[in-house]
């Protein structure tokens, strides 16, 4: 084993929000730096994702997993190099993938962490496209939402970094996609490279639900659901009999210091006999390999693109977790270690 690094710096929770989180929710701390023990691997991060589901945590609430406590760091996705080992299973210059994201340096004994071939695509990807990212999109519209060839698809959110995959994993099954997007450039990327049907800027919508029923005549087969509230509201008055609701996030509610009544047509989810189904990925790990083999395949044809928001420096990453509820951002949001 070689390498020996002395300081850590990393992102702290120094308070929980209220509401919109603000820069004064988190802390850059400097300590010292994890040493590695026999058996274990040292790595520095390079890359870590933020993501809309951190915002929950950040409660100190009963949820899916554990809420982060007040002066500890925040953890998510990562992706580093191994820069020193005495593992038997890794080596100085891996690339692992791991959750321990928000600051520099981490040890692992290798327990939940998977070796990564950079070679075959940028580390980053194995965050978004090849990540869990991209298998989100992938169990939530074939196990989930049953997507059957042909259906009408609408989506929102859908220039994120789970919609746009979405969109196009129902485009290469034939099916008729509308996407909803909040800014001219996020339309035009969506009609122009990710190929979708049809897209609106909500903002210039005064009612998502009339908008669905122009660009639905016929009805919604599968909704995909990254937003909740009116959206959610507006794929229940336009769902065809029997259709299916895949409930992946609401970020119009994250913030929301106080609920949100929900929506009022819910009785329509009997009227229809519609399906509505929450997922969390993590419970469909089973389908990694085949998620891996079929995007891999898609990716090699050119047959799947992708948008990526990087924020550079760990130092930054609050603003660029913050952005992600301003609707700044395409695609994947990532920080450059």
């Amino acid at each position: 084993m070689s390498a020996t690094i002395t300081q850590q710096r990393e992102i702290h929770l120094k308070s929980r929000p209220q509401g919109l989180p603000t820069p004064d929710n988190f802390e850059l701390v400097e300590t010292a730096a994890p040493q590695p023990q026999e058996g274990e691997i040292l790595v520095e991060n390079e890359w870590f994702s933020v993501d809309p589901y951190m915002r929950g945590r950040m409660n100190d609430g009963p949820s899916y997993v554990p809420p982060f406590q007040i002066g500890q760091p925040l953890e998510g996705g990562c992706v580093g190099k191994v820069i020193a080992s005495s593992h038997r299973k890794y080596a100085a210059g891996d690339y692992v993938l791991g959750n321990l994201g928000w600051r520099k340096y981490w040890t692992s004994d290798g327990k939940g962490i998977q070796k990564i071939d950079a070679s075959q695509a940028p580390p980053q990807t194995f965050l978004g496209v090849l990540g869990m990212t991209g298998m989100t999109a992938y169990v939530g519209l074939m196990k989930i939402g049953q997507l059957t060839e042909g259906d009408a698809v609408f989506v929102s959110a859908a220039s994120g970094a789970v919609g746009s995959i979405v969109c196009q994993i129902a485009r290469q099954k034939k099916c008729r996609v509308v996407g909803s997007a909040g800014s001219a450039k996020k339309i035009d990327w969506l009609k122009t490279k990710a190929g979708v049907d049809e897209a609106f800027n909500y903002h210039e919508v005064d009612d998502v639900s009339a908008r669905l029923r122009e660009l639905f005549p016929e009805g919604i087969d599968l909704y995909f659901d990254n937003v909740g509230g009116d959206h959610l509201a507006g794929a229940i008055d336009n769902m065809k009999d029997f259709g299916r609701i895949v409930c992946c996030g609401m970020i119009s509610s994250y913030n929301d210091a106080q609920p949100e009544p929900g929506p009022a047509n819910l009785f329509k989810i009997i009227v229809k006999r519609l399906r509505v189904q929450g997922f969390i990925v993590r419970d469909h790990l089973d389908m990694y390999r085949e998620f891996q083999q079929q995007m891999g395949e898609w990716i090699a044809a050119d047959k799947i693109v992708w948008k990526e928001t990087v924020t550079q420096g760990l130092e930054n990453a609050p603003q660029a977790f913050i952005n992600l509820f301003h609707g700044d951002k395409m695609g994947k949001a990532l920080v450059q270690v």
